[in-house]
């Protein structure tokens, strides 16, 4: 069997792994203050295996249903896997997704939170939770608006008591990056969050410079990404 990809995605992950340490160097940050989370999203259980053997253990997925199609098998060999959604998250999902996932990165409404908390009541586990900030204000991408943020954040907190550590955004493509990383980090510090997801594969070392605390890193690893599977 051609190994071949197997050493390239080893080798990928080995050099992203590098970025982020001279990154977080440069800005004055330890060379281990940025947790890489390797999105495997669409790539099959196969292509994940040599990250996982390779020492990732912080792994993210776009889909609920796709990651079920995945990850119970992988974790009964790496048991250790912190496993984070990173894609909109419909409210009939909720379940699944607590039963899942480590981390829901993407609650972006009350309606998810009260669903979210529902569930780690019923199934007794509670996933760490960001709020996704809509930073761009793009009608056809998830999140919650920035002036709405302290609303919500409030809301998961006070009212469904959800295990909220951080922030997460998506700047919209073509736009500079670093203006949408700064507005996440002065909403995570208005609100005493202390975790500051973004960064992907073009831009992550520009957001370790404005301070994330976790980059979403996919292509540079995986490389190219294949078609979903329907």
């Amino acid at each position: 069997m051609d190994d071949t990809p197997t050493v390239d995605i080893v080798a990928n992950l080995a050099a992203v792994r590098a970025h982020i340490a001279d990154a977080a160097e440069a800005v004055g940050r330890a060379r281990d203050a940025v947790t890489l989370v390797a999105v495997s999203k669409n790539f099959p259980a196969e292509s994940i295996v040599p990250v996982l053997e390779a020492g990732q253990r912080v792994l993210g997925e776009n889909r609920v249903q796709e990651a079920q199609g995945k990850w119970p098998g992988l974790r009964e060999r790496f048991a250790d896997v912190t496993l984070h959604l990173i894609g909109p998250l419909q409210t009939n999902k909720a379940r699944e997704a607590v039963a899942l996932f480590d981390v829901i990165e993407t609650v972006d409404r009350a309606k998810l939170a009260k669903a979210l908390r529902q569930e780690m009541d019923r199934q007794g586990c509670e996933p760490v939770c960001y709020v996704q900030v809509n930073t761009g204000a793009e009608p056809q991408k998830a999140g919650v608006l920035p002036g709405a943020a302290a609303a919500l954040i409030e809301t998961c907190r006070e009212s469904h008591q959800l295990p909220l550590q951080g922030l997460m955004c998506l700047p919209p493509i073509g736009d500079d990056p670093a203006r949408h990383f700064d507005l996440l980090a002065r909403i995570a510090e208005n609100n005493a969050l202390p975790i500051l997801s973004m960064g992907m594969t073009a831009d992550f070392e520009t957001a370790i410079t404005h301070g994330a605390t976790h980059v979403r890193v996919g292509t540079a690893i995986f490389g190219p990404r294949p078609p979903r599977q329907l």
